[in-house]
């Protein structure tokens, strides 16, 4: 199936070379084949970018978790992680090896609580903030938004907070 498909793109790529040359438009062709191969680079680039946002979640995981809590009261872990699913549109999965050994820690910190319901014959453990995970949330937050800032300047040195 793959040799097909590339076959088949590296005939289309030779059949409208040898059309466009064949009609005179060797300029057009050219900028056809740059704004190709440009989209070429950038959807592998995506596909990279995409993969190392793994890394960039681990890292605000907990944050994530705090805010959800400070927003919803209490939340089941699977509850979390379709949250984060349906906020960011299918963007950003959260799975269950990340999300529970981050639960537990943050609940070893004295930063969660938990209480277990019988729901539908099985058992659900809610997690909710303690007031030492009320005041992480305001803490992580405005480390988050300092480093996204810092990180923006750092990108777009032009840049200036408030502006969009």
């Amino acid at each position: 199936m793959r040799t097909s498909k590339r076959l088949n793109s590296a005939f289309l790529i030779h059949f409208s070379k040898s059309l466009f040359f064949s009609l005179g438009f060797e300029k057009i062709y050219t900028q056809f084949s740059y704004v190709y191969h440009s989209f070429i680079y950038l959807t592998k680039r995506c596909i990279k970018i995409t993969m190392s946002n793994n890394n960039l979640i681990k890292g605000s995981l907990q944050t994530i978790i705090l805010k959800l809590l400070e927003e919803n009261e209490r939340m089941y872990g699977y509850q979390i992680t379709q949250r984060v699913k349906e906020l960011t549109a299918g963007e950003i999965k959260i799975t269950e090896g990340a999300l529970y050994p981050a639960l537990h820690k943050l609940e070893a910190e004295g930063m969660l609580t938990t209480e277990t319901e019988q729901v539908d014959n099985r058992v659900r453990k809610y997690y909710s903030l303690t007031k030492d995970g009320q005041q992480e949330v305001s803490t992580k937050m405005t480390e988050l938004q300092s480093f996204v800032g810092n990180l923006q300047r750092i990108l777009d040195p032009e840049w200036k907070p408030g502006l969009a």
